[in-house]
């Protein structure tokens, strides 16, 4: 399973969402509460391009994105596959 990431925000209902979604997938996380965490929130910035909003989600090095963007991986059957809950469909030729 790859590592996943989440910098949210107490009082978020995004955040919540999409934290939802990944316990009911068992996917374990690491969460950082950048309203309480100064240095993780200017680490969020840096990682995010500049981006404010939360939750933002990382898995891997690749950046997810918000809950919405989390739910529409999930709805287009890609999310497992990222996460590393199922094997990759593409196929390297040797």
């Amino acid at each position: 399973m790859n590592p996943v990431e989440i910098y949210t925000w107490a009082t978020c209902p995004y955040c919540r969402r999409a934290k939802q979604l990944l316990d009911r997938k068992g996917v374990a996380y690491t969460e950082y509460p950048v309203d309480i965490d100064e240095d993780a929130y200017r680490e969020m910035l840096d990682r995010a391009n500049g981006q404010y909003t939360v939750p933002q989600i990382f898995v891997g090095d690749r950046r997810i994105g918000g809950s919405d963007d989390l739910y529409r991986l999930e709805q287009a059957g890609e999310l497992d596959e990222i996460l590393g809950l199922i094997e990759s469909r593409t196929r390297w030729a040797a």
